[in-house]
């Protein structure tokens, strides 16, 4: 078990952490973590503002006005001491955004320093398409953002030890075990023994878990707060595996 001594150096690095602790951190520092995570979790915010009811390009411009004019008051010191953890920050500081005068802040053009994911719209339209609200179809692709990026990460580890034949052949099953007799269909199709692809499953998955946590963990300052995200997170692709 890990003791509260380590626990706690290991959050105090964090993305987040950095953004928290700015009172005290390098300005730049601070200004830094945040630009990251705001360009990491685009998606979301795109999403809820598409739910809101506008058209793909002006969410597109809504979100990077909202991100952009994050940065510059977090910069100005308007907003430097922000509570609870990332996920649900910027939930609240989009919803204070969208209730003021937003246009004002895109029609300036702030966020420029931030690139649109290209995929936005084909993803939301894959993934939100049941969206019974704007917060949920915020939860949803939030949840989604950290798996895309721990499949990337998992992809490029595979990639960079030689495995990516045995990295693509499982990947689909990350989440399901294989149907009978696919086993053995794929240590054919890879020259290999169905033990050791019942093996390489099981360390892909361990590893995926551990890659989870680690995005998560640049959203939170603790590891109560790490616990309790992993268990909205769970439950979010639950509700979208039943829908």
């Amino acid at each position: 078990m890990m003791s509260a001594a380590r626990s706690s150096d290991r959050f105090a690095t964090t993305r987040w952490s950095v953004v928290m602790q700015s009172a005290s951190a390098e300005p730049a520092d601070a200004s830094h973590a945040l630009t990251e995570l705001a360009q990491r979790y685009w998606y979301p915010v795109y999403a809820y503002v598409r739910r809101c009811g506008h058209a793909p390009a002006i969410a597109q411009d809504i979100t990077r006005g909202f991100l952009g004019g994050l940065m510059q008051q977090f910069r100005d010191g308007v907003t430097r001491h922000p509570q609870g953890h990332f996920r649900r920050y910027l939930l609240d500081q989009l919803n204070a955004f969208l209730g003021g005068d937003w246009r004002e802040v895109v029609d300036n053009d702030t966020g420029t320093e931030l690139a649109a994911p290209e995929d936005l719209e084909a993803r939301n339209e894959r993934d939100n398409a049941g969206a019974a609200s704007p917060e949920q179809a915020y939860e949803r692709s939030f949840a989604l953002e950290v798996i895309a990026r721990a499949l990337r990460r998992l992809h490029s580890e595979a990639q960079q030890t030689g495995r990516l034949a045995m990295y693509r052949a499982l990947e689909p099953h990350l989440a399901n075990d294989p149907a009978a007799g696919e086993y053995e269909a794929l240590a054919a199709q890879l020259q290999t023994r169905p033990l050791a692809l019942i093996v390489a499953l099981k360390r892909l998955r361990q590893r995926f878990r551990e890659l989870v946590g680690q995005e998560l963990a640049d959203t939170v300052t603790s590891a109560e707060d790490l616990a309790a995200e992993q268990t909205t997170l769970h439950a979010v692709l639950s509700g979208m595996t039943r829908a």
